[in-house]
């Protein structure tokens, strides 16, 4: 994955942010919104665009384009940084591939150290009960 020609293939819109801010927000396109489409690129293999697909399927359009908004911030350069590391971010995610578990037993050792302790307190509770006087 080559981020400079991924961050090169991106296309960015701004808009005007809602919520409050007063006169700011309405004469201000401050929210940045970041498109990608990700059949279409060249930065990424076949293997790891099918993998952005399947991964990121509930973040993707029909048209396969990946759309991320930002509207933390009142200014629209530190929108579109938040916005292009949220990306990154999220197509490394998407291209991690987790280890395999590999399924292990516990130790003798550690199997009778349980045992004992278990032993040992249910011992303590019987003795603290009171006596039987038949």
């Amino acid at each position: 994955m080559n981020k400079t020609l991924l961050v090169s293939e991106l296309q960015f819109k701004g808009i005007r942010s809602s919520g409050a801010g007063g006169q700011h927000v309405n004469k201000v396109s401050s929210k940045v919104e970041l498109s990608f489409e990700i059949n279409k690129t060249n930065a990424l293999t076949t293997f790891e665009k099918e993998r952005i697909l399947e991964k990121l399927s509930n973040k993707i359009n029909k048209e396969n384009v990946l759309i991320l908004q930002c509207d933390e911030s009142r200014s629209q350069h530190k929108n579109k940084d938040l916005v292009i590391k949220r990306f990154l971010k999220l197509i490394e995610s998407a291209l991690l591939i987790p280890k395999k578990r590999k399924a292990s037993k516990p130790k003798k050792s550690a199997i009778e150290k349980r045992l004992k302790s278990k032993k040992r307190a249910a011992l303590k509770k019987v003795n603290r009960r009171k006596p039987d006087l038949d």
